[in-house]
């Protein structure tokens, strides 16, 4: 029987297999301090890792120990303060001291701080998720490449032999090594033709004929087609550019949006970020905020500035179509929507906003919609609600109440799907 040792090292020269047995045993409170520190990131860092707290409770070893009863005989070791049967004190609770390692039941609470890197936290973060409709989709890591003509060689495999090319410099060689003796053939032949077939211009005769014979026959071994002659076609492997994704976060930033509601959108639209950076190798952000009117703007001005008035929910989804139309073509672009309010819209806006909704669909991967709410179904999501129907695998709708919602509200917008 053969036994194999992994020892493979990771960046900081320890054993690799025991990292990662290390990340299956506490993977239950990884995954919930990744979701704590999801709120601290901006929507596009994604360039680190996190620094994982573990309460030193949970990572306690399971020990062997002698059960109490029956008789056990032991032997200390000796010492100069105490002998047999002197009584002392018992030591205070938490070694006597009230510092961060102390508690009132005598046990300590220091927390274990491990490092985990950004492939890890993505690991742990998107475990058991998948995007839906990747019909554009390039895996992360994967490249692909295309073979190009690159001119031709003359080494190479049968199958990519150039015929034409073979053959035009197989003419071309034939033609340069024959040329001056084609000229002294067409020559001579011309002499002998000229030579009359008396007795007297016999000796002439046979010694023209003599060298026309000897130049025929020298024509004759140059060969119809040389290794030297043969050309392969010449392929280089070419990469193609990687599909492309446009992630549009559209946020209502009305009055009835307070800052608590924004920072509950934000920790979705980093959530879906980072998600979508996971699947595809190039992600761009585009943030329309609207309340009347909607506008593009950065990603400051996105989440923090204060708007006053009512909402019209189909100005940002129309300017959302505009950007499409004009910036990312379907054909080239993978494109997701991702769309944050408290549900409120003016009553006239309805059926228009069903219109530009139904305008966009044909357009994008999939579309997400989360209302940010504790009152029951809003406006909004009535309107909505039909589109869902007829749409549902193009189109979801969450509701989110705190910031406990957020990831499995997350997780069931893309969840695996079961085949």
């Amino acid at each position: 029987m053969s036994f194999l040792i992994d020892r493979r090292q990771g960046s900081k020269q320890k054993s690799l297999v025991n990292r990662q047995r290390f990340m299956r045993r506490y993977r239950k409170q990884i995954h919930k301090a990744v979701a704590e520190n999801l709120r601290a990131r901006s929507i596009t860092n994604t360039e680190t890792g996190e620094k994982i707290s573990i309460p030193a409770r949970d990572i306690r070893e399971p020990i062997f120990h002698h059960g109490r009863g029956g008789r056990v005989t032991r032997v200390f070791p000796g010492n100069e303060k105490f002998v047999s049967g002197d009584r002392f004190p018992r030591p205070e609770a938490g070694g006597g001291g009230s510092g961060p390692g102390s508690s009132d039941s005598g046990e300590g609470m220091d927390e274990f701080v491990f490092q985990i890197s950004q492939q890890e936290f993505l690991d742990a973060l998107f475990e058991d998720m998948e995007l839906p409709n990747l019909t554009k989709r390039q895996l992360s890591g994967v490249d692909e490449f295309k073979r190009v003509k690159a001119g031709y060689s003359r080494e190479g495999t049968p199958a990519n032999i150039s015929i034409i090319r073979s053959m035009r410099a197989a003419t071309a060689r034939r033609i340069a090594l024959g040329a001056s003796k084609r000229r002294e053939l067409r020559e001579l032949e011309a002499q002998l033709a000229e030579l009359p077939e008396s007795e007297e211009a016999r000796p002439e005769r046979s010694k023209l004929e003599e060298r026309i014979d000897l130049l025929r026959e020298q024509l004759a071994r140059i060969p119809f087609l040389d290794d030297f002659d043969i050309q392969y076609h010449r392929h280089t492997r070419e990469p193609v550019p990687r599909s492309k994704a446009v992630m549009f976060c559209l946020m209502d930033v009305s009055g009835s949006m307070d800052q608590a509601t924004k920072d509950l959108a934000k920790r979705f639209f980093i959530l879906l970020y980072l998600f979508l950076s996971r699947n595809y190798e190039k992600t761009e952000v585009v943030f329309i905020r609207h309340h009347t009117s909607a506008k593009e703007v950065d990603e400051e001005e996105f989440f923090y500035s204060r708007e006053t008035g009512g909402t019209v929910v189909s100005s940002a989804l129309e300017l959302m179509n505009k950007i499409i139309r004009a910036r990312y073509p379907v054909s080239e672009w993978n494109i997701y929507g991702a769309q944050a309010s408290d549900g409120d819209n003016w009553p006239e806006d309805a059926q228009r906003c069903v219109s530009s909704i139904n305008n966009l669909l044909p357009l994008a991967q999939y579309y997400a919609y989360i209302e940010i709410t504790d009152q029951g179904d809003k406006p909004l999501w009535e309107t909505y609600l039909p589109v869902q129907q007829h749409h549902p695998e193009m189109f979801a709708m969450q509701h989110i109440k705190g910031p406990e919602d957020i990831y499995p509200v997350f997780h069931e917008l893309f969840r695996k799907q079961v085949s």
